[in-house]
């Protein structure tokens, strides 16, 4: 068996294509996903691994072309990586574009009342807040001073002294 080494790591597409299609479809998903959906209360369910999956698969011959060579894969993740760490970079930089990406702690639960209309921005359900209020050892949202639903999906919880 003959390995045939331009064809492993020679280029099949030309970069700048690669990094074309790289950046769009991660800008898109970018969009799609800090700005549009913003964020879950909780872990990932079933569905959102579901929709990660299709999205993935769909968004793969867009994203590569006819690539067929391990460099020009090197490109692509290369690509991918870059804006991942460049919009970090910004966004740790310039706090307008950081409130744009990713949004501010919500307030659910103030001095033990429940704000409804803050739950239905996020679609938050009465169950989800009392799991997230049970993990926390609290079964009576009057126990609660604050209670936030944090960029990153989790609850914090200030209790009442």
């Amino acid at each position: 068996m003959t390995v045939h080494w331009s064809a492993l790591f020679g280029l099949s597409v030309p970069p700048l294509e690669l990094v074309i299609r790289g950046s769009a479809l991660y800008l898109f998903l970018l969009l799609l996903f800090r700005v549009v959906i913003k964020r879950r209360m909780g872990a990932i369910g079933m569905a959102d691994m579901l929709v990660l999956v299709i999205i993935s698969d769909a968004s793969q011959n867009a994203m590569a072309g006819e690539y067929k060579t391990v460099t020009d894969g090197f490109i692509l993740i290369g690509t991918i990586i870059f804006w991942n760490y460049a919009f970090d970079w910004a966004g740790y930089h310039f706090p307008a574009l950081q409130r744009v990406l990713e949004p501010a702690p919500l307030l659910l639960i103030r001095d033990g009342r429940v704000l409804r209309r803050n739950l239905r921005v996020e679609y938050v359900s009465d169950q989800e807040l009392e799991s997230q209020l049970r993990e926390h050892g609290i079964e009576d949202p009057g126990e609660v001073e604050k209670a936030y639903l944090e960029p990153d999906g989790k609850l914090t919880v200030i209790k009442k002294k």
